[in-house]
C-alpha cells in the first residue's frame, strides 16, 4: 500500500517517531503488537512494530524506528510527505480477548516500549474493561527513555501502578537505579488475575521470566514479543525459523509456555 508520512518526532537522540498515512484511505485494522514491512524504493524494506493502538484511526499509524540499518536509516532521512510503502499487518498480535477482566503486567525494556506503546496505550483507552494496570519500565539511561511526556503521565495516572528505572543515573534523575528486575519488590499481584506482557532485549527475558514465575503466574499467561526476527512476514525467507515454527506467521507474539519449546528463542 502506497503510504505518505505525515509527521516527523525525535523522540530520543536516537529513535525517531513517524506518522504514517495510508494512501487508499483505508483502516489498516491491526493489533497491539502486530508489525508491518515498511519498504523504501531504491533501499529495501524492513519489519517496523506498530507503537499506536488500533483504537486510534487506523488509517494513520505511528513506528517509533531506531536507525540500525540501510532502510532505518534511511526512514531517518525521510520528512513529511515523502512516500513509503506500507505491507501488513503481519503477526498474531498481543491476545487482548485473553486480558479483558484481568489484571495486566506489562514490562518493557529500552526499545521494547516502542511495540507495547500500543498496548499501553489501547488498554489505557479501554480502561473500563480491565482490572489492574501495572507498568514496569526500563532503559539504559534516563535520555534513553522513549515517548517521555507519556511516560510521565502514565506515572501520574493513579489508574496505572507505573515503576521506572534506569541502569545508569543523570542528574537531575533521582528515582530508582539498576535492571528493571529491581522493579518486581514494590509490586504485589494476585497470580491467578494476572497476564504478563514483556518485550525487551534478549538478555532481559530470562531474567524476567524469573521473576515472573516467582510470583506465581501460569506460563501460558506470560507473553513475549519475539519480533527481532522478523523479515519478510511472509513465512517465505525462513529468517524466523524455530525448529518448524515461523514466527511472522504463528507469533512474533508467544506465550512462555510455548515459547520454551523454542530455546533458541530464550
Amino acid at each position: 500500500m502506497p503510504a505518505t508520512v505525515v509527521g516527523v518526532r525525535q523522540v530520543t537522540d536516537k529513535e525517531k517517531l513517524f506518522t504514517i498515512s495510508l494512501d487508499n484511505g483505508k483502516n489498516i485494522k491491526h493489533r497491539p503488537c502486530q508489525f508491518v514491512i515498511v519498504s523504501i524504493s531504491g533501499v529495501g524494506e524492513a519489519p517496523i512494530s506498530i507503537s499506536s493502538p488500533p483504537t486510534d484511526s487506523g488509517k494513520v499509524i505511528e513506528l517509533c524506528v531506531r536507525s540500525v540499518g540501510n532502510l532505518t536509516g534511511a526512514m531517518h532521512r525521510l520528512s513529511v510527505n515523502d512516500k513509503i510503502g506500507i505491507r501488513g499487518p503481519f503477526g498474531n498480535g498481543f491476545p487482548i480477548e485473553k486480558i479483558e477482566g484481568r489484571d495486566i503486567l506489562i514490562v518493557a525494556g529500552g526499545l521494547g516500549l516502542a511495540p507495547l506503546r500500543s498496548l499501553i496505550k489501547y488498554v489505557n483507552n479501554e480502561r473500563k474493561r480491565y482490572r489492574r494496570f501495572i507498568l514496569l519500565i526500563g532503559a539504559r539511561r534516563p535520555a534513553d527513555i522513549l515517548f517521555k511526556e507519556e511516560v510521565t503521565k502514565w506515572d501520574e495516572d493513579p489508574g496505572i501502578e507505573t515503576h521506572i528505572i534506569v541502569d545508569a543515573a543523570e542528574p537531575p534523575w533521582n528515582k530508582n537505579v539498576g535492571v528493571i528486575t529491581g522493579l518486581f519488590k514494590y509490586i504485589d499481584i494476585d497470580p491467578l488475575k494476572t497476564v504478563a506482557a514483556i518485550v525487551g532485549p534478549p538478555v532481559m527475558y530470562r531474567f524476567v521470566i524469573r521473576e515472573l514465575l516467582a510470583k506465581g503466574i501460569f506460563e501460558g499467561n506470560i507473553f513475549l514479543d519475539l519480533e527481532r526476527r522478523m523479515r519478510c512476514g511472509l513465512g517465505k525467507c525462513g529468517h524466523c525459523q524455530i525448529n518448524g515454527i515461523y514466527l511472522c506467521q504463528n507469533g512474533p507474539v508467544l506465550s512462555y509456555l510455548e515459547a520454551k519449546k523454542l530455546q533458541e528463542a530464550l
